[in-house]
């Protein structure tokens, strides 16, 4: 696919006139081109100038996601269906199901026996949002959350699944979500990566996750995630070795620069220029990543507001509070990735305990948020790569049950930056397996969270193998009932 919108290709902006006529095989044209005085830019039809982003004016400047990897319930969470409870046990209906596309365990059930939700719902604060009881801090905040229940995709298993949510296509190697805004907007901070990612270590490993999920793809390298770790060496390679200075590493880096200077001018290789960025980031990460990471002057008051593991270094509560740190320093993009959610048997005490993780310091962090002023332009979003059956897999007791993958409908929610507060949209069949009103794909919530960064999804893209790629692939739509 080519367009005639806005995209870049580095390797022939690099083009200088020297190099185009000099490693140029076009004989005569090439000469006809030096008598003319044309330069490569002028030279290439398909080269077209980088757009300007933003577009428009944003209403969000920075990212923070939140997200639950394994898939949780949406209907242990935030769409509650008192059906599901009245026909419990009984075998979902071909009229529900309608032929669809089911996992390879649970395809070979001869019964799908439906299964109530073991918990309760309440409606709370003035939008009335229905939220579990499993939730009882994030209820606390239901004005300022746009609770999307009508989110679907096609991916069936969680690697794809994960893969679509991160990269906005199924199969790996496309730029993640954050390589896309580092590449498009960049950096508040030069002393800090545009795009953080924290994984927490209390979390259940049920599901691997995969550096690639925050990986730069065929964008320049400079712009992939960096992960941060608990401990003494947040970043790994930081620190310099025993014996080394940081006086001796500045002589190092720019002996290093001019090699590197040499190589670029010789071959144009973009990722020369990437591997000098990135060693020059290293420096000064040097002294900035220690401050960022040095929650110790945060107050008691703080840490009680994000809970009581909040003061563990690397669980997901702590990791909160060090999202909101690394927002208020410019960090663009900060995913969270917390495991578990992959509850195919034992869910009312899996979900019950992964709730308990992830509830306070979630609401905790919209709640700082807000409180400092920075929720208003910072996006928070919540949610998981798919939802859960309606039906039960395997074995079903009258206290022990699983749900199995559903890509169908689920849940996600979204708050700040540019998002309508206190909104519920859309809405699921009576058994929560099929969405009857306002759709949202994954390119849709792509494409929205670029809109509200103030991008038009349709002209970021890049140049690759000659073809424009972008984000939201060749897809996506505005979700303007989300927008304040």
């Amino acid at each position: 696919m080519t367009s005639n919108l806005p995209c870049c290709n580095d390797h022939l902006m690099n083009l200088s006139r020297r190099h185009f006529l000099g490693m140029s095989a076009l004989g005569l044209g090439s000469i006809a081109l030096a008598a003319g005085g044309l330069d490569a830019r002028a030279s290439s039809p398909n080269l077209i100038q980088p757009a300007t982003f933003p577009n428009f004016p944003a209403k969000a400047k920075r990212v923070v996601y939140l997200f639950q990897s394994g898939g949780p319930s949406h209907l242990e969470t935030f769409d509650p269906k008192p059906a599901l409870n009245q026909h419990h046990g009984e075998p979902l209906p071909d009229s529900v199901r309608r032929g669809q596309r089911l996992t390879g365990m649970s395809g070979n059930q001869s019964i799908l026996p439906l299964a109530g939700s073991f918990t309760k719902f309440q409606q709370h604060g003035n939008s009335r949002a229905w939220i579990s009881d499993l939730l009882p801090h994030t209820a606390k905040i239901a004005d300022d959350l746009c609770i999307i229940r009508s989110m679907h995709t096609e991916a069936i298993n969680h690697d794809p699944a994960i893969t679509f949510f991160c990269t906005g296509h199924q199969l790996a190697g496309r730029p993640s979500m954050g390589a896309w805004l580092s590449y498009g907007l960049g950096s508040a901070n030069a002393n800090l990566p545009a795009f953080i990612v924290l994984v927490s270590k209390d979390a259940p490993r049920d599901q691997p996750l995969y550096a690639r999920l925050w990986g730069s793809g065929f964008l320049p390298s400079e712009h992939q995630g960096v992960q941060f770790r608990a401990g003494k060496e947040p970043v790994l390679y930081l620190t310099n070795p025993e014996g080394v200075s940081p006086h001796t590493r500045r002589g190092m880096l720019d002996a290093l620069a001019k090699l590197n200077a040499d190589q670029a001018k010789s071959t144009l290789d973009p990722e020369v220029a990437a591997r000098m960025e990135q060693a020059e980031m290293a420096f000064r990460m040097q002294t900035s990543v220690p401050e960022a990471t040095d929650t110790s002057g945060e107050s008691a008051e703080t840490f009680d507001l994000y809970g009581p593991s909040s003061r563990t270094p690397g669980t997901y509560a702590a990791n909160c509070i060090l999202a909101r740190r690394l927002l208020e320093r410019g960090v663009r993009f900060v995913q969270l990735f917390h495991q578990g959610w992959d509850q195919h048997g034992s869910l009312p005490s899996g979900i019950t305990n992964q709730c308990a993780q992830t509830d306070q310091a979630s609401a905790a962090l919209v709640t700082d948020l807000k409180r400092r002023g920075l929720l208003d332009d910072t996006l928070v979003v919540w949610g998981g790569e798919f939802g859960r059956t309606a039906y039960c897999q395997g074995r079903m007791t009258p206290n022990d049950y699983g749900r199995d993958h559903h890509p169908r409908c689920f849940s996600i929610w979204m708050a700040g930056g540019g998002v309508k507060p206190g909104t519920t949209l859309g809405r699921t069949d009576d058994f929560g397996y099929n969405i009857e009103e306002s759709p949202v794909h994954v390119h849709d919530l792509h494409a929205t969270m670029l809109h509200l960064l103030g991008i038009d999804h349709e002209r970021l893209t890049y140049r690759f193998q000659g073809r424009d790629f972008r984000l939201t692939d060749v897809a996506g739509k505005l979700v303007k009932e989300v927008l304040a």
